[in-house]
């Protein structure tokens, strides 16, 4: 009669001597370590120094002092701020849900297979947002113009009086069409490269189930892109309050209508450049700054409720 014997068990691993424990663990940091010192450069160190520049104020006789948070309430006090604030306000409630339904329609569009030549209109449509912002904006600034360019040759060609889109009523839609002719083709591509991970599967029980387009459109691909649409969404809030480089290229040709506080980054710009108002400058940005985090994150709370 056999005897089973009992399983003998396996020996344990001796443990890596201390030195080998270590070498690995730095391994991890070494990859890290570059990224977090480039991070640390130039992103955390302007923060620090602008958040101390605001708490000091250059005074006539005395130089450099601390003022503590006297550049914030002055900050909170200044109509000229809160002008500008407001101005990009407007611009945002107005440009980006005109610029984001654009994008998507086109994106909808070049999704369906039902558009001859998508790849022409893709790269079309993709194309302004090649263009760099100087380029684009003198541009439309010329062809603005009532005494040059494309207005002014209408103008005297037709006999017609077309209104003077660099005038202070005006001038505010210009800047928001040339933002929206720059950045629908890059939010397209966003809403477009979502569409296409969608998986085909799901149209087709929706049309054996008897569902229209539009039907697909509302219950499928709209639901299935929200994340796309937040992400694009967030980004346009960021670039509306960070609204610089049109008014700033637009204002030798419209003095009287962009003046140095048009938006938040242009009176930052002008007071730390022109005015030498270094720490209210800071003080101006670090305000702005916490401004369009606070939108942004609301907008991607929002977001992540209805996804949810």
């Amino acid at each position: 009669m056999t005897t089973l014997q009992p399983p003998v068990a396996a020996e344990p691993r001796p443990a890596p001597p201390p030195a080998k424990r270590d070498r690995r663990s730095w391994t991890g940091w070494g990859f890290l370590g570059p990224f977090v010192a480039v991070f640390a450069l130039v992103f955390l160190a302007p923060i620090v120094y602008s958040i101390y520049l605001s708490l000091f104020r250059n005074q006539l006789i005395g130089g450099n002092q601390f003022v503590g948070l006297d550049n914030y309430t002055r900050a909170l006090q200044d109509d000229a701020f809160w002008g500008a604030v407001g101005r990009v306000a407007l611009f945002l409630a107005v440009q980006v849900p005109l610029m984001l339904g654009i994008a998507l329609l086109v994106a909808l569009a070049l999704d369906s297979g039902r558009l001859y030549g998508k790849s022409f209109f893709r790269i079309t449509i993709f194309l302004p947002y090649a263009v760099p912002a100087v380029v684009a904006t003198l541009m439309w600034g010329f062809m603005y113009g009532t005494k040059y360019g494309l207005v002014g040759d209408i103008n005297s060609a037709f006999g017609v009086t077309l209104p003077d889109l660099l005038s202070p009523g005006w001038v505010l839609a210009s800047i928001g069409n040339i933002v929206t002719w720059e950045f629908v083709g890059y939010n397209m591509l966003i809403f477009y490269s979502a569409l296409r991970v969608v998986p085909t599967s799901l149209y087709e029980a929706a049309e054996i189930d008897g569902a229209g387009q539009w039907r697909i459109i509302r219950s499928i691909k709209l639901p299935a892109i929200r994340g796309a649409i937040v992400i694009a969404t967030i980004f346009s809030i960021i670039g509306s309050f960070q609204l610089f480089n049109e008014p700033s290229i637009l204002r030798p040709l419209a003095l009287n209508s962009i003046t140095t506080d048009f938006t938040p980054n242009f009176y930052t710009y002008s007071l730390s450049f022109n005015g030498q108002q270094h720490n209210y400058s800071a003080t101006v940005a670090i305000i702005m700054g916490v401004i369009t985090m606070i939108v942004a994150y609301a907008v991607q709370l929002r977001g992540m409720r209805k996804e949810a």
